[in-house]
């Protein structure tokens, strides 16, 4: 198939009928991508805004991350509407048709079956209903004075670090305060480049993106490409195999119920021990080792030289600091330690609230049940907001990624009965109770991986 033979410029006076065989077909084939989408809010297969009952087939072949929209996350949904997770995604959806629209190729003929057929159009509806609820309410807009305040904390928890050392010495217990303050620094930095990745600071988009890479780059040493292209996914579909890098262990873990434990004799690692060795090789090495190696590499493979110089601005500051105090071996002992810590922080914050839940293949489920159904929240408390940086409230940022998470439990009890209206299983845990429901979880599937090894 030659794409410029396919006529869309007539869109929508003129369109081409197109079938769900053409289109899964060519996403086997990949010899282009398609998607399907609502016309006014996105394009993978969603409605024409005059006819709601036609749907847009739109051809990704020339389509590029820099396009500003979540390239991957539209991968991720292919082949199925994706109106609710564009809406989740963009808070300007009339910008980014402005890139979309050269991509349409065609309609999706009337008589071809809804790929939404077995969802539930109350829960739809409804939450449709809750979010136009909360956006005429002011949910989603931001306010500056509350991020300025965190990144002012982050600014001044490094220049307490690099003066403790500085002022009086670097003795081990003052290096040991430096680690730690550092890593303070680094994780609440971490939690702050997720608010502008996610576009949820500021009106302009540009804005958000400029903040994003000076934080993730500047001030943490890391690619904010790299984030998205990583944490869009996640988001797209959580706990989705093959769809969710989040569950993708690389066989060094085997997570959830449902994986075919048995049929393919897995054995790469002894599972039935996974919750004792992801003490040794999860929390002190994803951050130090896998995912610097994965971002390095990264940037350098995709000739991403922007995200490059913002991660080498970081360490050209961390070493102009730290080089003429401890020298360069002890400058890269002091960072490979502080991302020791921060490592720790990271993964027990983030898996708490999905690796206990359901882990299992695509089911086609609407929006705010497939959110639901991977995510759990924390209880509340100044503590646990900070800590978290307010991903405790873990459910209201799935269903409405672009919300500040300042909001975040003003929405929280609105979200809690639109659920219970509909029967989906709400779940809040105490912090205590979630760090070991992931190590209860991690032996829960090595025993079923035991088990089918043996027997299966």
């Amino acid at each position: 198939m030659v794409v410029q033979d396919l006529l869309y410029a007539d869109w929508p006076r003129n369109p081409r009928m197109i079938g769900w065989e053409f289109v899964l077909n060519e996403r086997v084939n990949e010899s282009v991508l398609k998607f399907v989408a609502d016309w006014p809010l996105g394009w993978v297969v969603e409605a024409n805004s005059q006819n709601q009952e036609s749907q847009a087939v739109g051809d990704l072949a020339d389509f590029t991350p820099g396009k500003r929209c979540r390239a991957t996350a539209v991968e991720t949904t292919s082949g199925w509407s994706s109106i609710d997770a564009f809406t989740a995604f963009h808070p300007d959806p009339k910008f980014v048709q402005k890139f979309l629209k050269p991509l349409l190729i065609g309609e999706l003929a009337a008589t071809e079956p809804s790929q939404d057929r077995n969802k539930n159009a109350a829960i739809i509806q409804d939450f449709h209903t809750l979010r136009a609820h909360l956006e005429s309410e002011g949910m989603f807009q931001a306010r500056p004075l509350f991020f300025c305040f965190h990144l002012g904390h982050i600014l001044l928890l490094e220049a307490l670090a690099w003066l403790i050392v500085w002022l009086w010495g670097t003795s081990w217990m003052l290096t040991l305060l430096c680690s730690v303050i550092l890593a303070t620094a680094q994780a609440q930095a971490g939690w702050l480049q997720h608010d502008f990745g996610h576009l949820s600071v500021f009106k302009k988009s540009s804005w958000n993106h400029f903040l994003h890479k000076l934080v993730i780059g500047h001030l943490k040493g890391a690619s904010a490409n790299w984030w998205n292209h990583r944490h869009f996914q996640h988001h797209a579909k959580p706990n989705i195999f093959s769809k969710d890098p989040d569950v993708n262990m690389l066989h060094v873990f085997v997570v959830g119920a449902t994986q075919p434990y048995g049929v393919k004799k897995i054995k790469h690692m002894p599972y039935h021990h996974q919750h004792q060795y992801f003490f040794l090789v999860g929390p002190p090495l994803l951050i130090p080792v896998y995912f610097h190696i994965q971002i390095m590499r990264t940037m350098i493979s995709r000739h991403d030289w922007v995200d490059l110089a913002w991660s080498m601005s970081y360490y050209l500051r961390y070493f102009s600091c730290y080089l003429p105090l401890y020298g360069l071996f002890g400058s890269v002992a002091l960072i490979s330690f502080v991302r020791f810590l921060e490592s720790h922080w990271f993964v027990w914050v983030t898996q708490m609230n999905h690796l206990p839940m359901d882990i299992d293949h695509e089911k086609h489920q609407d929006w705010l049940s497939m959110q639901l159904q991977a995510t759990c929240n924390i209880e509340q408390s100044h503590f646990n907001d900070w800590f978290s940086g307010h991903l405790n409230f873990q459910i209201e940022h799935h269903v409405f990624p672009t919300m500040p998470r300042h909001n975040y439990h003003r929405v929280a009890p609105l979200v809690r009965a639109l659920c219970e209206k509909h029967g989906i299983p709400y779940h809040v845990k105490t912090m205590w109770q979630g760090l070991a429901d992931v190590v209860r979880s991690l032996k829960t599937s090595g025993d079923l991986w035991l088990d089918a090894y043996l027997h299966k």
